[in-house]
């Protein structure tokens, strides 16, 4: 029988790097459920006070995230089956746009000068969030970090998403949906945070509506697929997703985990998955901002009949 395990937000629970030498604050067993409340990206609760002020300035530098939870019988080589059962958005949340030095900011010209904040009043119940003008948007929650540390011993930062997720910023990854990621260590040793309210692909001024999340909950299950990099299913449709520098390679990843998921759903060879592809599948820049380039691409359930 499987069990919801409530992990606590608090200090222990909370780190701000990836290492496969974090101990894990929580052991489940494949099929359980991790329930919990997430900081935002910048360790806030409320808008104005920062929580926790004794975090390392190394180990704590990137993202509040939540674990590491290891998973009983995830062996490296696996897979981990991530789904997003319920998510739902704090009360408050907040957007940057320029006044801060990215490659983008400095080729739009806004990385010198004011930063411009947009603060968001979120209603959960109602699903929409107002700034400070009074634009209104209707809420997407989801979490912009799951993930896995690398295999390799030392800190990692949180802001690159990698082969075993982390930062991927996806949009599509709302409730009801499920991330498969290849474990890179025995265990898992999952982590989770960076609450969004409302993402655009790309997420081009860096940061999204980044809110607390009140209260969220993940199943966390093994499954029978051989993966190099990410794949999701989504309401309607399969996501394969490739990560690179380049932003030509992260699209040739997506794309061949694309080939190979529909040679393993539809029983086509590459060649006839590649030119179907160029037909029915859609490639869309997952994010542009965290060093590490985003792409996901989308096979909808009705494109192939």
């Amino acid at each position: 029988m499987s069990t919801t395990h409530e992990l606590p937000l608090e200090r222990r629970n909370l780190h701000g790097h990836f290492s496969r030498e974090l101990v894990p604050v929580l052991t489940v067993a494949p099929g359980d459920s991790v329930a919990f409340s997430a900081l935002n990206s910048g360790w806030r609760l409320e808008p104005d006070r920062e929580l926790f002020d004794d975090r390392d300035p190394e180990l704590d530098a990137g993202h509040a995230l939540c674990g590491p939870v290891e998973v009983r019988g995830a062996r490296a080589g696996g897979t981990l089956a991530v789904h997003v059962d319920a998510l739902r958005v704090g009360p408050w949340g907040v957007t940057f746009g320029g006044g801060f030095s990215t490659p983008l900011n400095e080729r739009l010209g806004v990385a010198d000068g004011e930063t411009r904040i947009l603060q968001w009043t979120l209603a959960a119940d109602a699903g929409t969030g107002r700034d400070q003008a009074g634009r209104e948007v209707e809420l997407r929650p989801f979490l912009g970090v799951i993930g896995m540390p690398p295999p390799e011993p030392g800190v990692h930062p949180t802001a690159p998403p990698r082969r075993w997720g982390g930062n991927i910023d996806c949009s599509e990854l709302v409730e009801g949906t499920t991330l498969y990621l290849p474990v890179p260590v025995d265990g898992a040793l999952l982590s989770f945070g960076d609450g969004h309210a409302r993402q655009g692909d790309g997420e081009v001024s860096q940061l999204a509506i980044e809110a607390p999340m009140e209260r969220a909950q993940l199943t966390l299950a093994l499954a029978d697929l051989e993966l190099e990099y990410p794949i999701a299913r989504v309401d309607g449709a399969w996501l394969t997703f490739g990560f690179d520098e380049d932003l030509d390679e992260a699209a040739a990843i997506a794309i061949d985990g694309m080939l190979a998921l529909m040679g393993r759903d539809h029983g086509l060879d590459r060649r006839d998955a590649l030119a179907l592809a160029s037909v029915v599948v859609d490639l869309r820049i997952t994010q542009l901002v965290n060093g590490v380039r985003g792409v996901h691409a989308v096979l909808r359930d009705d494109a192939l009949r």
